[in-house]
């Protein structure tokens, strides 16, 4: 776990932050770093909404609803009442144990924190059956994005889909039917998570491969794990509309701006993924940034996870896609 504490240049009460965070921690593995923040454009940057701030992994686990950039004093309110310049060891032992809990659920379940689904068709993931061809067509299609950055006419799939004694057509209904693709009223392929026919908001530069547009921030982080090669995602946060990219490199991740995050929801009211989950998947420049769209989106819950979270969560996801 990475604990950076954010502070203004002799703030008073980052010392006593530090000395808190080294309490709760009680010898547990973590990097601590002091970070200066230097007016109002770092604060910004890096997501400090007063001095001291305290982030967990890039996330500020006490930031209020609608806090926004600042190089002022930050006070405390614990759960007694007490105000302090800095969170209580307690309340830092809760945020950290929330934060191991949060690492956990993003390998095993993406959808811990209730109804969220990014995994995909409730809980049961994006790898189709094997059966009745759907597996070999829905890997045809996935390589033919990949390899030409286009979505392939059914036409094409006819010979995969006729070794299992069918027509492209069946199984790319079943495969829709089932959300591990969509089609549009002519019955092409608009989309294949994490492949989208028409562009969106996150375009990926595959190593080797096609330029492709992706359906969301986590279908985009997951393409690296499923083809196996390196990419660049380009995309914008759509709060403020500057650039959010990640690099990957032998399979290492590095984001610009350092303090990107992933905010993870979910529209109600059910649906394919299409519809209800890939406009509310996106990069954010910072906390504060991803906090923005928060609030101004009441009616999607959901939850911004930290970059290896993210990561874990596209892994997840679609690392096994193309497997034999």
């Amino acid at each position: 776990m990475r604990i950076t504490v954010l502070t203004v240049p002799e703030c008073p009460n980052a010392p006593l932050a530090v000395e808190r965070v080294t309490a709760a921690l009680a010898g547990r593995a973590a990097k601590v770093e002091l970070v200066e923040v230097h007016g109002q454009e770092q604060a910004a940057a890096h997501g400090m909404t007063g001095s001291p701030t305290i982030l967990l992994d890039g996330l500020d686990p006490f930031a209020p609803a609608g806090a926004v950039p600042s190089v002022s004093c930050r006070l405390y309110r614990d759960a007694d009442g007490t105000v302090s310049g800095a969170p209580s060891v307690a309340a830092l032992r809760e945020a950290l144990t929330g934060a191991g809990r949060a690492d956990a659920a993003a390998t095993e379940d993406c959808c811990a924190t209730g109804a969220l689904d990014v995994v995909g068709r409730a809980g049961r993931g994006r790898r189709a059956p094997a059966e009745r061809g759907l597996r070999a067509v829905h890997q045809a299609v996935l390589r033919h994005f990949a390899d030409t950055g286009t979505a392939p006419a059914p036409d094409l799939l006819e010979p995969v889909a006729a070794q299992a004694g069918r027509t492209a057509r069946e199984v790319l209904g079943e495969l829709a039917a089932e959300d591990f693709l969509t089609l549009d009223e002519a019955g092409q392929i608009r989309a294949a998570y994490p492949f989208s026919a028409v562009p969106t908001r996150h375009r990926v530069r595959i190593d080797g491969g096609a330029e492709v547009w992706s359906m969301c921030a986590i279908d985009a982080l997951g393409i690296p794990p499923m083809l196996e090669a390196d990419v660049l995602i380009s995309s914008t946060d759509p709060v403020n509309g500057r650039p959010v990219t990640v690099t990957t490199y032998g399979g290492a991740a590095t984001w610009e701006p350092e303090d990107a995050v992933v905010f993870v929801g979910q529209r109600p009211g059910g649906g394919p993924a299409a519809t209800v989950c890939c406009d509310a998947l996106n990069f954010f420049t910072s906390t504060v940034s991803a906090q923005t769209w928060v609030t101004d989106h009441p009616g999607i819950p959901g939850r911004m996870v930290a970059q290896a979270q993210a990561e874990d969560i596209a892994r997840q996801t679609f690392g096994p896609l193309l497997a034999p």
